[in-house]
């Protein structure tokens, strides 16, 4: 794994082997990245799921102004502050659970990478909590990497991939 573009291009990513989570791929990330490249310049990250940081490491490297790296797995946090060091930008790195921080941040997001473990039922929740509390800003967007089901929100649909059986939608406020 590594950074694909912007200020930290060709950075190397340490990635780990937890049950359940599996990183998004050099050609999706690519894929992903150029739907979103007009989102990204000034923004306020959250990448609610982080595991390796890959996500919000690249909106970061695009130009994201702030990035939130969220996970509640200690392995996945030294893996962010490992993947994070030599990138002097305003990264906040947090363990705690997903609901614990949606429930309580007083920030709100231009962005937000929601790429739960597949078999755990946390995207729908997240998605819930988001619009409930308002953390996502006019004209922000919500990213949704999952293999089954179909997110429900009241988002705005703007785009949609699939990669085999991963499945991408993007929603937008």
């Amino acid at each position: 794994m590594r950074i694909i573009s912007g200020k930290y291009k060709g950075k190397k990513l340490k990635g780990f082997n937890i049950e359940g989570t599996r990183p998004t791929m050099d050609r999706v990330k690519e894929s992903l990245f150029g739907m979103i490249q007009t989102y990204i310049p000034g923004s306020i990250v959250l990448d609610l799921f982080a595991g390796s940081g890959a996500l919000g490491l690249e909106a970061i490297s695009n130009g994201a102004k702030k990035c939130y790296l969220i996970d509640n797995n200690q392995m996945a946090i030294q893996t962010i502050k490992d993947n994070s060091q030599n990138i002097d930008e305003n990264l906040k790195i947090l363990k705690i659970d997903y609901k614990k921080f949606l429930k309580t941040t007083d920030e709100t997001f231009d962005i937000i990478f929601l790429d739960p473990p597949y078999k755990e039922n946390q995207l729908d929740k997240s998605l819930r909590i988001i619009e409930e509390r308002k953390l996502l800003n006019n004209g922000g967007i919500v990213i949704c990497e999952y293999e089954i089901g179909e997110p429900k929100t009241n988002l705005k649909l703007i785009k949609e991939k699939s990669y085999g059986p991963k499945k991408i939608k993007i929603f937008e406020k």
